[in-house]
């Protein structure tokens, strides 16, 4: 099929690249100049494990192009995906000025051209509900003919979205007829024949699944965290308990995982995005509510216990962060716990030393030259005076312990993720905190 993706960020061009290989000509485009051009160039903008290599493949068999030609795009191509940012708003919602807007141009273009051929608008981007109605009124005001808007949303996992987009668990299409629904079945067919679901339903129940979904995830996070605050209090060991709850197949093993605060691009947003489109509908999400609040104030624990073990005196003292991302195999900075744990870390008068391998450079657009970037795990911890692990990248679970504890000025580690053997670091002195487990304190 030839299609079109406006749109060339993380869902843009993962959806792109993964279409084209699987045999579909693709025009992927952008307004951006800088971007357009490293993407014609084959430069990969975006730190996504297995994405380089189908980038590449299919730059080289001209199944992948890019452009910034969205008339030329939309009317050779069968399919148009919308893969465009919606922004949390100031009041909670997403912003779809870049949705609307590229409807916009999408309803000018083909009124222009009204011998065009049969087209499908999807809507790739996370929208609230009512959106595909939203871009089918802007196109009918253009009298746009021969079109269909659906919904077709996204549930990628960043560090793993092109092994979710070649085998996806479920692809969720929601259209109005069912001559739409049969061509998106058919694009999408290659993608299930090894297991995975195609569901089914309406644009608005395939915009609430969107949001519905990651605002559970979030819930189970955020259940997780409170739950490990818990564990402390008490005594017990969160990591134990999970195991306990995760066997019971009602409940399942995934996302009960106890840490700092979920972040990243889509849960804060879409949680937000649910609690602020249920409250206009007058069904208000109360659970919800209390989970951005609760993630919000679980970014803030690892502080807690710096400032209690230092006697609320960090002033002049230097910290190591081992991890930016807000998640591991992703160089995505947004909404990422470490950065609200720096800057509260400086607000007290510390200074900080951090190391990631691979969200530096996005990095520096959140904390800028606030912080001095250290140029591996090691160099952050010289001289300094505890370590914190705020991000579970591999690299980091069995480390040198012997060249950490001889590099910092005192054997503390605030261990965010989880990901230090308690054993090992008490046989060696370390002073270690955790999430959800009593802390283990040097000499005692």
């Amino acid at each position: 099929m030839k299609i079109a993706v406006v749109g060339t960020g993380y869902v843009g061009l993962v959806s792109g690249t993964c279409f084209a290989e699987m045999g579909n000509d693709v025009i992927c485009i952008d307004n951006n100049p800088e971007k357009l051009a490293k993407l014609k160039n084959a430069e990969v903008p975006i730190y996504e494990p297995g994405l380089d290599i189908l980038f590449y493949r299919n730059i080289a068999k001209k199944r992948l192009n890019f452009s910034d030609d969205l008339k030329t795009a939309v009317l050779d191509s069968e399919i148009i995906f919308l893969c465009l940012p919606t922004p949390q708003d100031e009041d909670g919602s997403a912003d779809l000025k870049y949705v609307h807007g590229i409807a916009e141009d999408i309803g000018k273009i083909l009124s222009e051209n009204p011998g065009h051929d049969f087209k499908i608008i999807a809507n790739k981007s996370t929208v609230p509900v009512g959106t595909s109605r939203d871009v089918t009124e802007i196109l009918n005001k253009h009298n746009v003919k021969n079109f269909e808007v659906v919904s077709n949303p996204e549930f990628l996992r960043e560090g793993f979205a092109v092994e979710d987009f070649m085998k996806p668990d479920r692809i969720v299409i929601g259209a109005s007829t069912q001559k739409t629904m049969e061509k998106m079945k058919s694009l999408y067919y290659p993608f299930v024949q090894k297991g995975g679901q195609i569901i089914e339903m309406n644009p608005e129940s395939s915009e609430v699944t969107k949001y519905a979904a990651n605002s559970y995830l979030a819930m189970r996070i955020t259940f997780m965290n409170e739950l490990a605050n818990f564990c402390e209090g008490v005594g017990a060991n969160v990591d134990l308990v999970r195991k306990g709850m995760g066997s019971d197949t009602r409940i399942g093993k995934r996302f009960l995982y106890a840490g700092i605060g979920y972040g990243g691009s889509c849960f804060p947003k879409d949680v937000n995005a649910l609690i602020r489109t249920s409250k206009e509908k007058g069904s208000e999400m109360r659970l919800l509510t209390m989970v951005d609040k609760v993630n919000k104030d679980q970014k803030l624990v690892l502080v807690n216990k710096v400032l209690k073990h230092f006697n609320n005196e960090i002033s002049g003292k230097t910290f190591a962060i081992w991890g930016l991302a807000f998640k591991p195999n992703t160089d995505d900075m947004r909404e990422a716990p470490s950065v609200v744990i720096i800057n509260e870390l400086l607000k007290h008068g510390a200074k900080v030393t951090a190391y990631d391998p691979e969200a530096m450079e996005n990095a520096r657009f959140y904390l800028q030259d606030r912080v001095t970037y250290a140029q591996d795990q090691y160099e952050a911890v010289k001289n300094a005076d505890a370590l914190l692990v705020l991000t579970e990248w591999n690299e980091f679970n069995n480390p040198d312990l012997d060249l950490v504890k001889e590099s910092l000025n005192e054997p503390v580690i605030f261990d965010g993720r989880n990901v230090f053997n308690r054993r090992k670091t008490r046989q060696m002195g370390f002073t270690h905190y955790s999430i959800g487990k009593t802390p283990i304190i040097a000499g005692s």
